[in-house]
């Protein structure tokens, strides 16, 4: 397919990074996406093109949003910090501090910062819950309080896919008296300026991209048919499945919850200017968004390996994912010692360089069936790093 119209701007240091944006279009099957680049506060990059719907009726506009998936964790996790940073969250306190209920079933001194780096054991539920429990958080995080962990708390390391958001935003919740969207958007999103949130309102709506179908990578779906029959599905089905599955995330009532680990929805520039203050000291116009040693702690390793839940090589600081080690990792970044950021599954991704004092970020509405660095993205990343 040709390549669409090109909107936006790029700075001349980044024309290879403009032109693997384009080709994704013509070789890659890339619908609508968006990229932006933010390099010591100023931004350098800020790309879109394409449709906005897979029936290819509606133009990526600049004001376009779309759904980020996993890259989501990236925004809940700093809700967290942003609490910590204030002195109102103790990150090493015992959950049940915050949230009582969760002391059940031997959980009464699991740490906030297990929860964090997904160390807590609770990666999914054994119960199964009825789909319309995804909408209803008081449901799901009393089933949280009262399940007991797979793995033995903060001795395993078992990526928590979508438990991972009402585990943190009920901390979040509990301790600020708000949810994690109306937390994030009030003391994050609107401060900064950016356009990125968990459950979108009326003015989010008309301007939201249609994603096509997610589609796991063809051995998940393999076990995940097999599991689905037997009488003890496998984590993995549990972990994504209950109470997800596969519903229509093109739904109004999707786009409107609060679904912390996969439903943020926003702009490829929000991302960016977010992790683009991150990698340069906190601070933005007059707005304080982390001090500099809250900062420094994101990237410091917590968990590393290959984790128990899909099988993913990764390292983890708390709440967000590190450069992997070794020869082609599945997670890389930049070349940054320090990165630190969170791809989404579907494609995108979004991340912090400080060395580079570099703040990235792409989003699409074409899901690829990557759990780590989507091929799209990681032309973007590499041409990325060569500007650099």
């Amino acid at each position: 397919m040709p390549a669409p119209t090109l909107h936006g701007h790029c700075d001349p240091r980044f024309a290879a990074l403009r032109d693997a944006f384009l080709a994704n279009f013509r070789e890659r099957d890339e619908i609508g996406a968006a990229v932006a680049v933010v390099r010591g506060g100023e931004p350098v990059v800020d790309l879109w093109a394409g449709d906005a719907d897979p029936g290819r009726t509606r133009p990526w506009q600049r004001d376009t949003v779309v759904h980020v998936y996993s890259t989501t964790k990236g925004m809940t996790a700093l809700a967290a910090h942003h609490l910590a940073d204030r002195g109102k969250l103790d990150l090493g306190a015992p959950v049940a501090a915050y949230w009582p209920e969760f002391a059940q079933a031997g959980k009464a001194d699991v740490p906030v910062d297990w929860l964090l780096s997904h160390r807590a054991g609770l990666p999914a539920l054994r119960r199964w819950l009825p789909p319309e429990a995804l909408y209803d958080w008081q449901t799901v995080c009393a089933a949280l309080a009262a399940e007991t962990p797979w793995f033995t708390p903060g001795e395993s390391f078992a990526y928590h896919p979508v438990t991972f958001g009402w585990l943190v935003g009920e901390v979040v919740r509990r301790v600020s008296g708000r949810s994690l969207g109306s937390y994030f958007r009030e003391e994050i999103a609107e401060p900064l300026g950016v356009d990125f949130r968990i459950g979108l309102g009326d003015d989010e709506l008309g301007r939201c991209a249609d994603i096509t179908m997610l589609e796991p990578p063809a051995e998940m779906q393999r076990d995940f048919a097999a599991g689905a029959a037997s009488d003890a599905p496998p984590l993995a089905l549990l972990a994504f499945a209950n109470p997800t599955g596969t519903g229509d995330h093109n739904a109004e009532a999707h786009r409107r919850a609060e679904i912390p680990a996969i439903n943020g929805h926003g702009s490829a520039r929000g991302l960016a200017r977010i992790y683009g203050v991150l990698a340069n000291g906190g601070r933005a116009g007059g707005v304080t968004l982390l001090s500099e040693p809250a900062i420094a702690a994101l990237s410091v390793e917590h968990a590393a390996g290959v984790e128990g839940t899909v099988g993913l090589a990764a390292r983890m600081g708390p709440g967000f994912m590190l450069n992997g080690e070794g020869p082609n990792p599945p997670i890389r970044f930049t070349d940054g010692a320090r990165c630190f950021g969170h791809p989404g599954a579907g494609g995108s991704v979004a991340f912090a360089d400080p060395d580079a004092r570099l703040g990235f970020a792409y989003v699409c509405n074409r899901m690829g069936p990557h759990l780590d660095i989507d091929p799209r993205a990681r032309v973007l990343i590499d041409a990325c790093q060569e500007a650099l």
